[in-house]
């Protein structure tokens, strides 16, 4: 048996498009609203493209398969579902809000002008994307096999085209 082919949506680079919103919103200071946008544009295409593959793999796996289309319908809702929550919706709210408190916090415990506090900010947000990576995975594959994943019955992290 040869090695499992690495999966384009999360072992490679392109991984990195589903923090894309993190980085809009750690920016959001110091760039225009519809930057910030964007970034929820760039994570909402990864999400949904990483969702169709899992369904395309789903549909290769089990082509001879009688529940095959039931099978497509999981791997797709259960990756959009997942990696909406854990890639776009729980990170971008976490850092939106440590980005708007430290500004707030800043503004009123230093004399730091303007644009140090946005630059702070950012730099703020930047740096804990990364902290906050593992617990919100695990947070939502608590939730998602706590509930949607019951009504399916599989659980751990979204299905593969294994």
């Amino acid at each position: 048996m040869g090695a499992a082919e690495p999966d384009l949506y999360r072992d490679t680079w392109v991984r990195y498009l589903g923090y894309a919103n993190e980085v809009g919103e750690s920016f959001r200071p110091l760039v225009p609203v519809a930057a910030v946008w964007a970034s929820y544009g760039v994570a909402t295409a990864y999400v949904t493209a990483d969702a169709i593959d899992k369904g395309r793999k789903a549909a290769a796996a089990h082509e001879h398969d009688p529940g095959k289309a039931t099978r497509v319908g999981v791997g797709v809702a259960d990756t959009f579902v997942w990696q909406s929550l854990a890639s776009v919706a729980i990170p971008g709210f976490t850092i939106n809000r440590l980005c708007a408190a430290s500004l707030a916090l800043l503004g009123s415990l230093t004399r730091w002008p303007l644009p140090v506090r946005k630059w702070a900010t950012t730099a703020l947000g930047l740096a804990a994307i990364p902290v906050i990576i593992t617990p919100i995975d695990r947070t939502v594959d608590f939730l998602m096999d706590s509930s949607l994943r019951k009504l399916y019955g599989t659980e751990g992290e979204p299905p593969s085209s294994h």
